[in-house]
Formats: structure tokens, C-alpha cells, sequence
């Protein structure tokens, strides 16, 4: 008898992360077949194909190409180009992770058809309907079958919204099996990270910050960069930041668009850079000593490595990353943003008190991906 079909949605940057953990997981479990969907959703080798050599990926076993266009036509393609894969392969189980469109494209195409679901990352709430992220995690719980939480404030929404304990798994979090695994790699490497962030910066004409203290910026959220007066202001935020603290930008196709489009000055303490492969990323910003992000994931990965956070948003969907103390909501008024940006740093420099230390959450420890394998294969055979 053939085993269980998994199939593993990829989408977004996020998703390729999350999967990696998974894949290796399957493949040392070995109870369940899987084929990886790659969507399309990023599709451009800067933003997706690259990070399935990186990650250790395989190349997806479907691409579906669907890219472009507003969220509803983005969805409707992908679930009319997913829709034949599932009733091709009628497989046990849908997997998605994340929040993206491909996320609830996928998820809804295949309940549809009778496949179950399993949402990986379930029950994330920022409680601002504006945000279509919170829209896709909404709807793709409404439907699965095996909600994944990261968090206990995930489960805690679950429960409040009337879903079952047997569908809630507390499994931790797969982007920091990710994390863990690429930043042991990256230790055990002849450079280590030093090495390869000196490269990088080297390689864009910034060698001179490699021994120098610097922060790493990244914003690509509508409410900071769709915008004008407030990526303006943002933009003019960052340049009085830099004159402290110099800081590096990779900067996302979308806000670069947005940025080019307003010919926004640039102060000459941000250092533009394009979007980075997984590890060269990780190199930078995991030897930071400010985090400035927009980016769900990286509030999460800056809290599993201790890294001091600044999240320009006035609202979070992973409050564990607060708690644990690395992270901090700053608003997305500019000029707030500064004021907690210039505290953190007045607390590096000893100018006022250090918090109290900043914890790993529980079962954040590399082992979230083993978790789910065993309750797939224990409820599929």
C-alpha cells in the first residue's frame, strides 16, 4: 500500500523557510510520501529560487506560475491552477504554512475537494482586519483540520473562536528549526558568520562597517510603504536614526518601487542593498545591534537569537516575542519610531538601565518540524 501524499504549499519567501524543517523531517520519519507545490507567488530568483538551493530544498515537483495582479486574482488563479494537482493526486493532506495568499488559495481549493488541511503556524491574531495576512490565517483556520501553533496566544485564539483541543497541536515553530539549523551551519562554516557578513558587505562597497556597530532595516508592509507621507517620513526617521547608528537597508521589490516612484532621498547612512539570500541575511542581521522590521518572521527569529527588535507596526500577531523581551511594538508614527530606536540604543550604550534578559520561548528548540511528522503520521496511517 503506497504511503499517505502529503503536499507542501510554497508561495512566499517565508513559506520555502518553514518547509525546509519539514522536508528534512519527512525524509528521516519516512512514513509519508510528499511532493512540494511551489505557487509562483515570488517567483523572480532573487525572492524564492535561490532559497530552495540554500534552504536544501529540491526543486518543487509542481510550479504553478501564478504571480501578479490584486490579492482576489492572485487567490482565483492559484486555486484554478492547484485545483487539478489535488484532483490528480488526491493527496491524504494539504499542508500551508504562513499566512499568505497561496496559503488560503490552496487551502480552500483543497478542503473543497475533500483533502484535509493542516495549517502550520494556526491561530496568529493581530486583530486588524486591514491586513489581508490576517484575513488568509482567519479563513485557513476557519477550514483545517490540524491547527500548528507557534505560540500559546495562538491556541488561546483557537480556543476563543470555537475550534476543538484534538485540532490544536502546541508544536513550536518551524522557522526557528530553520533558524537554528542554518545558523549552526553558518557557525561551522571556515568564515562563520563574521566572515560572511564581511563579504557581503564588501561586496556592495560597505567593508569599512564590517568592525563597526551598525542596525538592519527591512519595511515592506502597505500601511509603511504604500504610503507616501509615511514612507517620506519613515524614510527621513531612518536618515536622523543613521547618523547614530549606520544602518542596512535590503530593500524589498515593492518599497524600492515605491521609493523610486517618490525619488525619496536617501541619507548616506542607509545603505541600500537588494534583497539577500537566506544565509547572507541571516549573517548581517543576527550580528546587528538594532533590528528595525515590519516582517512578522523576523520579529520571531530576532527573539530565538536575542537580537533587540523595533517593530514598526502599532500591533502584533506573535506576542511571545514581546514577552520574551527582544522585541518591542514601536508604532508606525516616524517619529516614535526614532524615540525607541534612539532608547535601545542609550540602553547598548549603558546610558540607562538594561531590561531584564531576553528568553527563548518553550519549544522554540529545533524540534517543531519532528512534532508535526508525528501526529501527521500517526493520524494519516
Amino acid at each position: 500500500m503506497p504511503a499517505p501524499l502529503l503536499h507542501l504549499i510554497a508561495g512566499a519567501r517565508p513559506n520555502f523557510m518553514k518547509l525546509a524543517p519539514l522536508v528534512r523531517a519527512l525524509r528521516a520519519d519516512g512514513r509519508l510520501a510528499w511532493k512540494l507545490i511551489h505557487t509562483g507567488q515570488h517567483h523572480d530568483q532573487a525572492m524564492s529560487g535561490v532559497f530552495f538551493d540554500e534552504l536544501g530544498l529540491p526543486p518543487p515537483d509542481v510550479s504553478l506560475d501564478c504571480h501578479g495582479g490584486s490579492h482576489a486574482q492572485l487567490t482565483a488563479r492559484i486555486m484554478q491552477a492547484y485545483e487539478p494537482c489535488v484532483i490528480a493526486d488526491r493527496p491524504a493532506a494539504c499542508v500551508v504554512v504562513g499566512d499568505v495568499d497561496s496559503t488560503l488559495a490552496c487551502a480552500l481549493t483543497a478542503r473543497k475537494l475533500g483533502v484535509r488541511v493542516a495549517h502550520v503556524e494556526a491561530g496568529l491574531r493581530s486583530g486588524d482586519m486591514t491586513m489581508p495576512e490576517e484575513i488568509n490565517r482567519r479563513a485557513t483556520d476557519a477550514i483545517a483540520d490540524w491547527l500548528f501553533t507557534t505560540e500559546p496566544s495562538a491556541a488561546a485564539h483557537l480556543r476563543r473562536e470555537g475550534h476543538p483541543d484534538t485540532r490544536i497541536h502546541d508544536v513550536g515553530h518551524v522557522m526557528v528549526d530553520n533558524l537554528l539549523y542554518q545558523h549552526r551551519r553558518l557557525n561551522e562554516a571556515p568564515a562563520g558568520a563574521a566572515g560572511l557578513a564581511r563579504s557581503v558587505l564588501d561586496e556592495a562597497g560597505l567593508g569599512a562597517l564590517a568592525d563597526r556597530r551598525y542596525g538592519v532595516v527591512t519595511l515592506h508592509r502597505p500601511s509603511n510603504v504604500d504610503d507616501p507621507l509615511q514612507l517620506s517620513a519613515l524614510m527621513a526617521a531612518l536618515g536622523r536614526l543613521s547618523e547614530r547608528l549606520p544602518l542596512l537597508f535590503p530593500v524589498h521589490p515593492r518599497t524600492r518601487a515605491r521609493m523610486q516612484a517618490l525619488s525619496l532621498p536617501v541619507a548616506p547612512g542607509v545603505h541600500l542593498l537588494p534583497p539577500l539570500p537566506y544565509q547572507p541575511f541571516l549573517a548581517l542581521w543576527s550580528r546587528a545591534a538594532l533590528v528595525l522590521t515590519d516582517s512578522g518572521g523576523l520579529q520571531e527569529e530576532t527573539t530565538a537569537l536575542g537580537v533587540p527588535c523595533l517593530t514598526v507596526r502599532d500591533n502584533t500577531e506573535r506576542p511571545v516575542t514581546v514577552d520574551a523581551g527582544t522585541n518591542e511594538l514601536a508604532g508606525t508614527d516616524p517619529a516614535t519610531v526614532l524615540q525607541h530606536a534612539q532608547r535601545r540604543l542609550d540602553v547598548l550604550d549603558g546610558a540607562i538601565a538594561t531590561p531584564a534578559p531576553a528568553r527563548r520561548p518553550a519549544l522554540w528548540d529545533g524540534h517543531a518540524a519532528e512534532r508535526i511528522t508525528r501526529i501527521l503520521s500517526r493520524d494519516l496511517l
